[in-house]
């Protein structure tokens, strides 16, 4: 029993790291939080890296994990600021990087669990051993939830500005990483205050990170970026 048991998790962590390494090639068609999505019109249309503009690239860095490029997938400076304030009973605070927010959205499911973060873990881990940081980030801007229903960069730049997701400047990309937090409360179209303050906050981050400069190294030779 114990043998077979041994035997069916060996073969679930091998497939698991299958399908890890085949999607570092191959389209995300829908990711588990697209495919339990209650919205019966859902948007989402997948765009290579090619046609992003690259101010979306560094506004969801700038807004959702500023130590993106040097991290191996987990940041344990935000995740001992995290515990540090559940502790003292304040607001808890996000922790998770990109590549963690990749891992749940792709594979997942949401809510606190021991064992999904145990398996975020998991995947957290393949995805940075076998991705480049610029497939990361190509999966992460594809599989974003930027409203109801609306997944994905391509999906969010043409039905809040009418312009594909490479022509996307600095304020829009701005505006778009700004609901990122909880997509379903706040709004890309007539922002509230707290959205706008946001955005004005990613504005400021992405000329300190050096804006599209930021990913010189993940784009020899990278195409123009929009205005």
């Amino acid at each position: 029993m114990a043998r077979s048991a041994a035997t069916a998790l060996f073969a679930a962590a091998l497939l698991s790291v299958m399908v890890v390494a085949m999607f570092r090639w191959l389209p995300v068609p829908a990711t588990a939080f697209m495919l339990r999505d209650p919205e019966p019109d859902r948007l989402h249309d997948w765009v290579p890296w090619s046609e992003i503009s690259r101010h979306a690239a560094v506004a969801v860095i700038a807004a959702e994990d500023q130590k993106f490029l040097e991290h191996d997938g987990f940041d344990f400076e935000a995740i001992d600021k995290a515990m540090t304030d559940a502790r003292r009973g304040r607001r808890l605070r996000g922790a998770s990087t990109i590549t963690q927010q990749v891992a749940k959205n792709l594979f997942l499911w949401s809510g606190p669990s021991w064992a999904r973060k145990g398996l975020e873990a998991w995947f957290t881990l393949w995805i940075e051993l076998l991705w480049p940081k610029q497939r990361i980030l190509e999966v992460y801007l594809n599989s974003a939830e930027f409203g109801r229903g609306i997944w994905g960069i391509e999906a969010a730049s043409r039905h809040f500005f009418r312009k594909p997701a490479a022509r996307l400047n600095r304020p829009e990309a701005a505006l778009l990483a700004a609901v990122l937090p909880n997509p379903r409360r706040f709004r890309v179209p007539d922002p509230s205050p707290y959205v706008r303050q946001r955005q004005d906050w990613i504005l400021r981050q992405m000329r300190m990170l050096g804006g599209t400069g930021l990913l010189r190294q993940l784009d020899p030779v990278p195409p123009p970026a929009a205005p």
